[in-house]
């Protein structure tokens, strides 16, 4: 027996001889309490058509104990609402009755799957292992489009997750219904002859925007699942094998360069997405050979920086379930930009040597030959969630290796105490690579990271003490790890740190530790303080994400929420913010403070307002020179300001503006961001956004070079700069299973180099004094990037389950190494004169179960 299948034999057999935990059932339901519903066992399951004729119906106790909870908490309902609670050995069922004496203006948007329309909605949740953590939500609006979510961390939701269940709803002069099929194939248990389920069932009103829930969900509190009520009577449930099988077939016509031009090249692939319930708990999903071509592209963007650009995760596979492996660094209530121990687009990530040895033909994305992983949770509260991919060997010119083939594993656990309220975790990753000769001196040939957190909540949950602390090594050859800390997340070789820059290195090691404290709820008080610092050496981008390293910061948070309408508002909330950054050796990096607020007006229009005031004292920024000393900062200060309006009528506009102003007024940035959604009929909507910027930027990082005498010149120069991008969405949904979804986005980034100077006295009070002259003054050259992107998708899902993709999608690219003198009417122009890349895809999916 391999390792990993005694680890998973081990846990199978721990987790059969457990019970589930608040377990119970009643064979003769009693009626709805406050917090408690019955479920009755149902002799023949209902007909799923949003009528309550079913005899179960009949039977059924009704919950009728609904309360208002936005905008007031804890209020009679405008409407009345009731609901009935079935089962079977196979399936869940709930009839909701929502009442409205005017049904006539009850809208019915149609929308394809997942999308919440602007219309009254329906929502289960179920806490099928009665954890206060996890749970699922199913949710249907009255033309019956169906959403659903999957809970983890007792409010973070999963909007990838994706089950098989029905809805049915009905308009009719009482007002609307919906009755709900689901089957437990779906939900995960602990087995045994009775259980109790996590429940709650929420109601929005659109048009009053108002919502309901039963039990009373309370803002002013922490969590979601945990403020869930409980359904019993549940004996008897199966425990289903839970096969399920999606094969799919792909077939693709590309554009690709060639001698004389372009040629297409038709591609034939074909894969699978397996999921197998090893019991009621435990679900092992696996793809081979995916393809996500229905995806749609990542933004437009230009990076001036020295740091990587985080893009969303938007594969199906990766997304759902993605919770269970989160594991942040650097993230709180200030400031959190997506950096963690699992970043699951490093897999199948664009190859990293593609601009050394590739070209134009090269892929674009490595190949994912596999990916698996096991996730669940035991009667004893302990979540588990282990995954393992591998990537394999793309090739550019010559056979030369631009990705190696490559193994990701990422392993999880997390168990909880106390209802949930105290839990403790552990993470663990590895990445290791089959390097060669064209890749040994410059990827890492292995990276592993080990990590555990905990969070305590206390004073019933008002208050949490959480913390981690995180363990990285990275490994290679000397020149892989030279380049690992010359890298713009260590910069190792900076003339006026304490750090070792040493090119022998085989291996660096890392640390990062973190500790929060925090106010989550009651009252109209909430605060969160913390302390974070990483090691130099910290290291986590192989399977990960990290902006930098060598940094510690202390954060603090306090936040005024005011949730009961009054005069002007119907809710708003007050933020202030306070936060100093450090190197892990003490250099100061930032010093700011913020305040910032967000109301919604009786008129339903938002309104948000913010300014910081940085750099406060005397700071550094020691990544402005890309490895060169640290330069000292000028006091900044920045505004921004939005409107959002109402969501109700057809037309919803809004408006985002952005200021910031530094360097001693020599720099400046402005934005403005308009934005139109348009709902021209229940069937068809559409969204236009438009950004335009100007950044003049004084200190923008210009190169580094070292001239024969062995001095190396750190140079900056004045940009001017100025950026426009369009956006524009088109959604048409002929039924709720078939729907047609459009993205375009073109964008265009200019700007012009001159006064280029090099460092003379970094830390000089005085800006000027900071700088001397570098070669010939004037014009330095410039850059004009444009870049179009769009995507046209039909999406049908023939079947439950099963679906048929048919996607277009085009991307058009243009650089010129100067400005140019067009206007951005004649820089679009020019952009779609540029030849365009069209790929057409077709992708079928059928889903079996047993």
């Amino acid at each position: 027996m391999t390792p990993v299948a005694a680890v998973l034999a081990a846990v199978l057999a721990h987790q059969a001889s457990g019970s589930g935990p608040d377990s119970a059932g009643s064979g003769n339901p009693a009626a709805p309490s406050a917090m408690t519903a019955a479920a009755i066992r149902a002799q023949l399951p209902p007909v799923i058509d949003g009528k309550d004729d079913d005899e179960i119906w009949r039977l059924a106790p009704a919950i009728t104990g609904f309360r208002e909870f936005t905008p007031v908490e804890d209020k009679d309902p405008r409407f009345a609402t009731e609901a009935k609670v079935a089962y079977d050995a196979r399936n869940f069922y709930v009839f909701i009755r929502a009442f409205d004496p005017h049904p006539d203006s009850i809208l019915t948007l149609l929308a394809r799957r997942d999308v919440r329309t602007d219309s009254d909605h329906l929502k289960i949740i179920i806490d099928s292992y009665h954890d206060r953590r996890t749970g699922y939500e199913f949710a249907v609006n009255p033309a019956g489009v169906r959403r659903d979510y999957a809970i983890y961390n007792d409010w973070e939701e999963d909007q990838a997750w994706d089950g098989v269940w029905e809805a049915a709803t009905q308009v009719d002069s009482l007002g609307w219904t919906a009755e709900f099929r689901i089957p437990l194939s779906q939900l995960r248990y602990a087995p045994g002859q009775s259980n109790t389920f996590g429940f709650g069932i929420w109601r929005d009103i659109q048009r009053h925007t108002e919502r309901v829930s039963w039990p009373l969900y309370r803002p002013s509190q922490a969590g979601l699942a945990s403020q869930l009520g409980q359904v019993t009577g549940l004996e008897g449930l199966a425990t289903p094998s839970r096969l399920e099988l999606a094969p799919y077939a792909v077939a693709k016509n590309v554009s690709l360069p060639a001698a004389t031009g372009y040629e297409r090249d038709q591609q034939w692939t074909a894969g699978a997405d397996l999921k197998y319930g090893l019991t009621s708990n435990l679900t092992v999903d696996a793809t081979v050979n995916p393809d996500f071509g229905q995806v749609e592209a990542d933004p437009s963007v230009l990076n001036l920086t020295a740091f990587e650009t985080f893009f969303q995760e938007r594969r199906p596979f990766f997304v759902a379930g993605s919770g269970i492996f989160s594991f942040n660094v650097n993230c709180s209530q200030v400031n959190c930009n997506g950096e963690g121990l699992f970043y699951s687009r490093r897999i199948g990530r664009s190859p990293q040597l593609g601009g050394a040895y590739g070209d134009a033909r090269s892929p674009t994305a490595t190949t994912i030959l596999g990916a698996a992983k096991l996730t669940g949770r035991l009667p004893n509260g302990l979540t588990l969630g282990f995954l393992d991919a591998v990537t394999r060997r793309e090739e550019g010119t010559q056979d030369r290796t631009i990705e190696p083939t490559t193994n990701y594993a990422a392993a999880r656990a997390q168990r909880d105490f106390r209802r949930g309220e105290t839990g403790v975790g552990v993470m663990l990753t590895a990445v290791n690579r089959s390097v060669d000769q064209w890749t040994e001196d410059v990827l890492r040939r292995s990276a592993v990271v080990g990590a555990m957190d905990f969070r305590h909540r206390f004073a019933r949950g008002r208050y949490q003490l959480s913390g981690s602390i995180d363990i990285s090594r990275v490994a290679g050859t000397a020149r892989a790890i030279a380049a690992t800390q010359r890298s713009a997340v260590h910069f190792y070789q900076r003339p006026d740190d304490d750090l070792r820059y040493d090119s022998t290195r085989t291996s660096l090691t890392g640390d990062a530790e973190e500790i929060y404290f925090s106010k989550l709820g009651g009252g109209l008080i909430r605060f969160e303080t913390s302390y974070q610092r990483r090691s130099p050496g910290f290291e986590v981008n192989d399977m990960g994400f990290l902006l930098r390293a060598d940094q510690q910061s202390w954060n603090n948070w306090l936040g005024l929420q005011f949730t009961r309408p009054a005069w002007i508002y119907r809710r708003a909330f007050w933020n202030f913010n306070w936060w100093q950054y450090w190197t892990a050796g003490g250099l100061a990096l930032e010093r700011a403070a913020n305040t910032n607020v967000h109301a919604q007006l009786n008129s339903r229009w938002w309104v948000h307002w913010g300014g910081t005031l940085g750099q406060l004292g005397t700071t550094f920024c020691d990544r402005c020179a890309r490895g060169g000393p640290a330069i000292r900062l000028d006091r900044s200060v920045s505004m921004w300001g939005g409107v959002e309006g109402d969501d109700r009528p057809i037309l919803q506009p809004s408006l985002w503006m952005n200021y910031w102003r530094g360097d001693g007024g020599r720099s400046e940035f402005v934005n403005a961001s308009p934005y139109v959604r348009m709902r021209v009929s229940s069937r068809f909507n559409a969204s236009v956004g438009l950004s335009l910027s100007r950044n003049r930027d004084d200190s923008q990082w210009f190169g580094n070079s070292t001239d024969s005498a062995g001095t190396t010149h750190y140079t900056f120069a004045h940009l001017e700069q100025k950026t426009a991008s369009l956006s524009w969405r088109m959604d048409y949904t002929l039924t709720t299973n078939l729907s047609f979804q459009l993205y375009a986005s073109p964008f265009v980034s200019k700007g012009q180099y001159s006064n280029v100077r090099e460092l003379a006295n970094p830390r000089a009070a005085s800006y000027t004094a900071r700088f001397q002259p570098y070669g010939a003054p004037g014009n330095a050259g410039g850059f004009n990037f444009k870049q179009f992107r769009s995507n046209l998708v039909l999406r049908w899902e023939y079947r439950p389950g099963s679906t048929l993709f048919v996607v277009w999608g085009q991307a058009r690219q243009a650089f010129d190494p100067a400005m140019g003198a067009e206007s951005f009417t004649g820089d679009f122009r020019d952009l779609f004169d540029a030849h365009p890349n069209n790929s057409f895809l077709i992708k079928a999916s059928y889903w079996l179960n047993w």
